[in-house]
């Protein structure tokens, strides 16, 4: 397909006006105050999988307000302690197979690939949402942002941290996050809201500059977001105040860590200025590949450059 997003030479420098609210710090910081007072009554079952040099294990541990999350935990033989990293996955999806994150515990690393409440995989989401809601996620309880569905999956992701920093086999100074799209959003707001990230490495992110994102994106699911709309117009202003609470645009500036992230120039579901709206705040070291050819989808020849990434920033190793 055609390039229908700005140029390239536009979307490096674009940085259109935050939505943020005089007391979005003051949510977040209230937010995670209250998830740090719930214990994560975590539970760790040794799976019996094919795997040489790691072992397997399924984790679960209390998220949210009473949301069981589920992960896979991957730990490396020997003693560490290892370098982590957290692994969120795409809109609808699950943590998928174990096979699939096997490369890198054999590249000496701890890795948890946490399932996101309510979608696909085995997190369980007993919150209640006011006002309904139209197919998917987007919509769940989105009048209100202590309501809203994401809210619970931020404190969910941070969580996660919890959990894998306080593994005596872990080296909670070198862990890092990362994901695609969906995935990549929640690895951009883990890192803005919670300081133990040294890397993060989000690819083609969801989750930012959601007023471009529904005048630009052409399928699902920011689309949900206009469908809610047709249904419920006279709502439209506390929708957008809402999302303002979860926009990465308006978070990325938290960001300490380095940031490696990816673009698509084609991608019609998490449109480049989106992606760059969230990109040109970040504050720390960053550097994006830009994939002109790519719509939404992984890129392969990527996986090399995390991995130098990785190694540089959590293994301490020359490799970039």
């Amino acid at each position: 397909m055609p390039l229908y997003d700005k140029p390239l030479e536009e979307l490096v420098h674009y940085t259109p006006a935050l939505t943020g609210q005089p007391d979005l710090a003051a949510f977040w910081d209230q937010t995670l105050q209250a998830a740090a007072k719930s214990p994560l009554n975590d539970t760790l079952e040794a799976v019996s999988y094919p795997s040489l040099g790691c072992a397997v294990y399924r984790l679960s541990y209390d998220g949210w307000q009473g949301a069981r999350i589920c992960a896979w935990y991957l730990r490396p033989d020997g003693e560490g302690p290892f370098p982590a990293l957290v692994q969120f996955h795409g809109y609808s999806g699950s943590k998928q197979e174990v096979f699939g994150y096997l490369p890198w515990a054999l590249q000496g690393y701890a890795l948890l690939a946490v399932d996101v409440r309510g979608q696909s995989g085995d997190s369980n989401d007993p919150a209640p949402y006011p006002g309904g809601h139209v197919r998917g996620w987007m919509t769940q309880g989105i009048t209100d942002p202590a309501t809203y569905y994401y809210r619970g999956v931020y404190v969910d992701g941070v969580r996660a941290l919890d959990w894998l920093c306080g593994q005596e086999e872990v080296d909670s100074a070198r862990v890092g996050v990362m994901g695609m799209s969906q995935g990549g959003g929640l690895t951009l707001a883990v890192a803005a809201l919670d300081p133990r990230p040294v890397l993060a490495m989000p690819e083609m992110p969801y989750l930012c500059h959601f007023r471009r994102a529904v005048d630009m994106a052409m399928r699902p699911p920011y689309l949900e977001i206009p469908d809610y709309l047709r249904r419920w117009p006279e709502r439209e202003d506390d929708v957008w105040r809402t999302l303002s609470y979860f926009d990465n645009m308006n978070l990325a500036s938290w960001i300490r860590c380095p940031v490696l992230m990816t673009v698509g120039l084609q991608d019609d579901i998490c449109p480049p200025s989106t992606v760059y709206a969230a990109y040109n705040r970040i504050l720390s070291p960053k550097e994006m590949r830009v994939y002109p050819y790519h719509n939404h989808e992984m890129v392969q020849a990527h996986w090399e450059t995390k991995l130098a990434w990785a190694h540089h920033y959590l293994k301490g190793l020359d490799t970039l």
